[in-house]
């Protein structure tokens, strides 16, 4: 027996260099206050993942996002977990990389990682890191092929191309969720990334049960995070679906990413960095959490080196309406074009409710042909036309004839109005968009 745990002990301590070895850091928790978790003796790098031991001693992961002094503020991914000052904290390196692969396909994550799906665990090789890999902005390639978004209105007037970056702002219940569901069911794509950060549970599953066709799902993976999750994690499921996104471009697949919603992402970064003790800016957003929109979005694009794309769709909710929010100014700044949904459009039942006026696509300039671009400009004027004059029309202040170009937009209106209609299990590719389109508008 003696011999035995010999040979075991000497096999064992082969396998450590002891030149190399360093000593293992364990902190002790000494304060807890509001979200955050202040540990002594625990020098590891901002980013870093940690385990708190609870109460229970089971262990809880969280994240170093600060310093205070020598002790490092770790937040805690389940917040309802109860602490006791002493415990013990220790490093955990498997918390900044993502699992990634074709086995994703057709599941369901978490922040984590770990499958919501009861499918069994997810097994893969391949990983890249969450916060993603910088890169050259030099190998990021141009936007020159459109890419057909199976929405008659987006393909028309905000033609969409390879490995653009667009918002779809809206306010609550003017038919986002339904465009949604549009854009992935035409989505041009070989992979599809779908991040639900801050959705209740309920839209969770409905998303996945409606949204998505079983043939959908076999090229689609999921990270979802509902609301009732801390803002750690919030945050974490767009970073995991941005790094999942971006290994598949990595390999050249042509993605389409999908984060619902963006604005659920800063009001996450909100939370953290208020309780870190950031200076509240406007409406309260302190610095990091617009900063977030930026890191985030840069993410995406087009790879000139390997030939892969990310195309992204954040959606951003104007709260109240109000599109001059600081996060809609910070989404609308940093992507290559944004689509807004009308409330007044959507109560009058014509969907998708694009204000074609506040919408525009960046990019279209480079990716469609001269009739297809003079087309969409003879739309946008007569609808502009229109909605500029819409109080004098409503109140019979115009008198027909007086400008001839504003007497072809009312009576054009209808036109334009079923253009823009289309229902919501009805997709129509780019082609027939486009000739719709030169049809009706062109020269």
């Amino acid at each position: 027996m003696s011999g035995r745990l010999l040979k075991s002990a000497e096999a064992l301590i082969g396998q450590t260099n002891i030149a190399t070895a360093a000593p293992r850091r364990v902190g002790t928790l000494v304060a807890h206050e509001g979200l955050m978790l202040e540990v002594e003796g625990f020098a590891q790098p901002l980013g870093s993942t940690a385990k708190v031991l609870s109460s229970a001693h089971a262990p809880v992961r969280g994240e170093v996002v600060g310093f205070r002094g020598s002790r490092s503020i770790i937040l805690p991914f389940d917040g309802d977990v109860p602490f006791v000052a002493g415990s013990r904290v220790l490093p955990d390196g498997d918390g900044g990389l993502a699992t990634c692969g074709a086995g994703l396909l057709g599941r369901v994550v978490d922040a984590h990682g770990h499958p919501l799906d009861g499918r069994g665990p997810i097994t893969s090789r391949f990983s890249w890191p969450l916060a993603g890999r910088r890169a050259n902005p030099l190998q990021r390639a141009r936007v020159t092929r459109s890419l057909d978004m199976g929405v008659r209105s987006i393909n028309g007037l905000l033609t969409i191309g390879q490995g653009q970056r667009v918002a779809i702002i809206a306010g609550s219940g003017v038919g986002k969720s339904v465009l949604m569901g549009q854009m992935l069911a035409g989505a041009e794509c070989d992979v599809m990334v779908v991040g639900l950060v801050g959705e209740r549970s309920r839209e969770v599953s409905d998303f996945l049960e409606t949204k998505l066709t079983p043939a959908m799902r076999a090229r689609t993976a999921v990270v979802a995070v509902p609301a009732d999750h801390p803002p750690l994690l919030r945050l974490r499921a767009a970073m995991r679906a941005t790094a999942i996104a971006e290994y598949f471009r990595n390999e050249g697949k042509n993605v389409f990413l999908l984060i619902d919603s963006l604005t659920r992402v800063a009001h996450a970064q909100r939370e953290i960095g208020l309780s870190l003790g950031e200076p509240p800016t406007m409406k309260g957003y302190p610095p990091s959490a617009l900063g977030i929109i930026p890191r985030l979005v840069e993410r995406a694009g087009a790879d000139r080196v390997t030939g892969g794309s990310i195309t992204a769709i954040y959606t951003v909710l104007a709260d109240g309406g109000d599109t001059d929010d600081p996060v809609v100014d910070a989404a609308r700044a940093i992507v290559d074009g944004h689509i807004v949904l009308s409330r007044s459009l959507s109560e009058q039942g014509i969907y998708p409710a694009i204000d074609v006026s506040r919408s525009l696509s960046r990019t279209m300039v480079d990716v469609v042909d001269r009739a297809h671009a003079a087309a969409a400009a003879r739309f946008r004027q007569l609808w502009s036309l229109y909605e500029e004059n819409r109080d004098l029309l409503l109140m019979g202040a115009y008198a027909p004839g007086n400008d001839a170009a504003l007497d072809e937009a009312i009576a054009r209106r209808d036109d334009m109005l079923a253009f823009l209609r289309q229902g919501a299990s009805e997709t129509v590719a780019f082609a027939p968009s486009r000739a719709a389109l030169i049809k009706g508008f062109g020269a």
